[in-house]
């Protein structure tokens, strides 16, 4: 079993006043050769945006994005002509494709929002650009993995253009699941907050993991740990 460990202080972070952002792979300006990807899965980036402030009309192309809020809110607009406001407990899903313009804008004159913002490679280019947003209440979460986004309409998850699944999780004391990762497939999880077990490997806030199958996850242990577990190619 081939496993990658990812501690939370070994990642790229750029603090620019407004956006304190963490990278746990390459990005921007932050470039390590030994952290470009896992399989399709591009980008993990932890993203606090201060009250008022955000990211202006910007563009990207053949990216599967996948936005995950922890707190606070973030305004989304694009060249779609969507506009949407997303809160704790939604993912939204942005098919790049052909090309997309979009902005994102924390609205709250007070509050920070904490978000993840993830990048998939798409297993095909050129797509129709597209546009998902889905809420998932916590209960959803409680104590399991719940799939949030998929390669196949399922279970009310986002779609994604990739044989890929993405589950979320909130685990707390005796809360416990385990996840098998076949031979083929590989698997990356991610801790967004508190922490927990993984197999006997405790991880907190930022902490990422990787594993090649055939191979099994066990969590347990949680301490207000939430978690976001990537099924890959």
């Amino acid at each position: 079993m081939q496993q990658l460990m990812r501690r939370s202080a070994e990642r790229g972070f750029f603090d620019h006043g407004w956006l304190k952002t963490y990278h746990t792979f390459s990005f921007g300006d932050y470039q390590d050769p030994e952290w470009v990807d896992f399989g399709p899965l591009r980008v993990i980036n932890d993203d606090r945006v201060a009250a008022g402030q955000g990211f202006g009309k910007h563009g990207h192309r053949d990216m599967e994005i996948v936005t995950y809020m922890l707190a606070g809110e973030l305004e989304h607009k694009d060249s779609m002509g969507n506009g949407s406001v997303i809160k704790v407990g939604d993912v939204q899903r942005m098919s790049a494709g052909t090309g997309v313009l979009h902005s994102e804008f924390n609205p709250s004159s007070k509050a920070e929002a904490h978000l993840l913002q993830i990048w998939i490679h798409p297993n095909t280019r050129q797509l129709p650009p597209g546009y998902e947003q889905k809420h998932f209440e916590a209960s959803e979460k409680r104590g399991r993995l719940r799939l949030i986004a998929a390669g196949e309409p399922r279970e009310g998850a986002v779609l994604i253009h990739q044989d890929a699944r993405i589950f979320a999780g909130l685990f707390d004391g005796a809360e416990h699941a385990e996840f098998a990762v076949p031979a083929g497939r590989r698997a990356w999880l991610h801790v967004a907050r508190g922490s927990l077990l993984v197999n006997d490997t405790r991880l907190a806030a930022g902490d990422g993991v990787g594993i090649a199958g055939p191979a099994q996850l066990a969590l347990r242990g949680g301490e207000s740990a939430e978690v976001l577990l990537f099924d890959l190619p």
